[in-house]
């Protein structure tokens, strides 16, 4: 085990993707191991291939693909600016708003962040918004989609760890409405700080909110039909994926009429080379993942904090630190695939909830999307407002001051988390 992290991190450190750092670290193991026949490192690989709900992953991916051909991000501009754009940094709380309704569309909070850059990031701009100012509302905002359905990276975490992804679907929506408001009141006091004037003269008039939402009805429906037919019982997360895709294709084929044929071709292509990377990464993380239990590293993670306290609460910042390290170096769904069989049995045993763990510990990977040395989020956004890196780290300081606040107040009651699915799924 100990020569598999050594080569992992130096493969890291000269430059080789994330998967094929692991997949390559993983052979090396299983060939020197000698107890096991080598076959057994191709079976690994493509064993987490043949979960079913893992086949919601590729249906999220790609119906977030087809919303973007439709034209539904313009239409939800329209909405969102009758709802927020009376306050103080209008764009800034219509860029923050959008990403809590699209949550239930990309489900990526790089996708988020790369369409906000680009649907609202010039107009910022051409209405004098300090570009730092900018680049981190619409970095920070992006992470709410990590928490609202369908979110990849609570997918992720129920396929590794087993858990419901059902329940993780709605133990994420209090905590993302919690972090809109937390966003939203940061961004109007530093609007207010900038003298950034409102996108409306006052609050809007109801018959103007109202027709908005009545052309948009569609788009709006979308996470509602989602979380309907998981809670009744209808679907299972991945048959609610393949609902949700068809529902996209007749709204944007029939509905909305935007949805041509190259734009699906478009959608299809960008779908296919999304899921490539994510899968072969999972593959990847299913040879390590068989290796770590070989070692019983969960264990002996066990053991050696146990060792360091016996304060559950310990235990868990503990475990938080490790994901918030790990977090800044790796991408988010690579520290969910390799960290997951590792944390989880450990809090777990120690009385935590796993869906309350899964919410923690999804919330904390993503400050990592926007700090340096990956900052997946932060380098999107920063390319494409022409914003350095530097000024955008000074400027974020805010920004990661409130999210800490939300991890702590999500850590210290989980009730924030669980009140849904506990309600709604016991």
């Amino acid at each position: 085990m100990l020569t598999l992290i050594i080569v992992f991190f130096a493969l890291i450190f000269i430059g080789m993707p994330v998967s094929f750092s692991i997949l390559i670290s993983s052979a090396i193991y299983f060939h020197f191991i000698g107890e096991l026949p080598f076959t057994i490192f191709y079976q690994k690989m493509a064993s987490p291939t043949q979960n079913f709900a893992l086949l919601a992953v590729p249906l999220f991916i790609l119906v977030g693909n087809i919303m973007n051909e439709t034209g539904i991000a313009a239409r939800l501009f329209h909405f969102t600016k009758y709802v927020v754009g009376w306050m103080a940094g209008g764009l800034a709380q219509i860029s923050i708003f959008m990403s809590a309704i699209l949550g239930g569309v990309s489900g990526s909070a790089v996708a988020d962040a790369s369409m906000q850059s680009r649907l609202i990031g010039p107009e910022m701009e051409r209405k004098g918004y300090p570009v730092p100012y900018s680049a981190n509302v619409i970095a920070y905002s992006s992470l709410i989609t990590g928490l609202f359905p369908p979110s990849i990276s609570l997918i992720l975490f129920g396929f590794v760890g087993n858990v419901s992804i059902g329940k993780l679907f709605l133990a994420g929506i209090v905590p993302g409405l919690l972090l809109t408001f937390m966003q939203m009141l940061l961004s109007w006091w530093i609007a207010k700080y900038y003298k950034i004037q409102p996108e409306l003269p006052g609050l809007p008039k109801f018959k103007d909110v109202s027709h908005s939402a009545r052309i948009n009805i569609w788009a709006l429906l979308f996470p509602v039909f989602l979380l309907f037919v998981i809670r009744l019982g209808i679907f299972t997360p991945s048959e609610a994926g393949a609902f949700v895709v068809v529902y996209a294709l007749i709204v944007g084929r029939w509905v909305y009429k935007e949805l041509t044929f190259n734009g699906l071709k478009k959608a299809l292509k960008n779908s296919a080379v999304d899921l490539g990377m994510v899968m072969f990464l999972i593959m990847a993380a299913g040879a390590l993942g068989y290796a770590i239990i070989l070692e019983q590293l969960p264990v002996a993670a066990g053991d050696f904090i146990s060792s360091v306290t016996s304060n559950q609460y310990l235990i868990l910042i503990l475990c938080l630190l490790l994901v918030l390290i790990f977090g800044m170096i790796l991408d988010g769904s690579v520290c969910i695939l390799l960290l997951t069989p590792i944390i989880l049995p450990v809090l777990t045993s120690i009385g935590y909830d796993p869906v309350h763990i899964g919410i923690v510990m999804t919330t904390t990977i993503l400050i990592g999307a926007n700090t340096p040395p990956v900052g997946i989020c932060m380098f999107t956004v920063c390319s494409l407002l022409k914003c350095k890196t530097e000024d955008f780290f000074k400027s974020s300081i805010p920004f990661i001051l409130t999210f800490i606040l939300f991890l702590i107040l999500l850590t210290i009651f989980p009730d924030i988390s669980l009140m849904l699915p506990s309600t709604l799924m016991e």
